[in-house]
């Protein structure tokens, strides 16, 4: 099975979108990658029942900042998933060590963090116009799956 890149939320604030991007981790074998302060604690109900029973089959790790996070893989690229992205999500070719970077509900990545000088490049997921977001686990699925196509899919059925 090929590595697919890490989805990870930074700060996160509603558990059963965590609890989802856990099930999403158990069904891709996508790594996800959780920025404190996270809104929520850990054994929170809702992110236990929208994660299911998938939580043992999930790889999901806590960092304590995002610099902390970044350190830890200094030679990945940073793709911040961001409304204000130029670049459409399917015009990258994702490798196995990407980082996918998506903001807490409901701001959305902060300026300070889209203006890191790690960030690779600002994507987007095409909307509507006059729609303001994506639900945050909704869109880390779009792009593990997109992640997922371009590895055709290896050891998935």
């Amino acid at each position: 099975m090929t590595a697919l890149p890490s989805i990870v939320f930074f700060e996160p604030r509603i558990p059963n979108n965590t609890g989802n991007a856990i099930r999403l981790s158990a069904v891709t074998g996508c790594t996800l990658r959780l920025v404190e302060p996270l809104g929520f604690d850990l054994s929170e109900p809702k992110l236990k029942r929208a994660g299911l029973d998938y939580h043992d089959l999930a790889s999901m790790t806590i960092h304590p900042s995002l610099d902390a996070l970044l350190d830890e893989f200094p030679d990945s690229r940073v793709f911040a998933f961001t409304g204000r992205g130029e670049t459409r999500f399917t015009d990258v070719t994702y490798e196995p060590t990407d980082l996918l970077l998506f903001g807490p509900e409901p701001t959305g990545l902060p300026d300070w963090v889209l203006d890191h000088p790690r960030i690779t490049s600002w994507l987007r997921i095409p909307m509507l116009p006059g729609r303001r977001s994506l639900n945050l686990s909704n869109s880390a699925a779009i792009a593990a799956y997109e992640a997922a196509r371009q590895a055709d899919f290896d050891g998935h059925v």
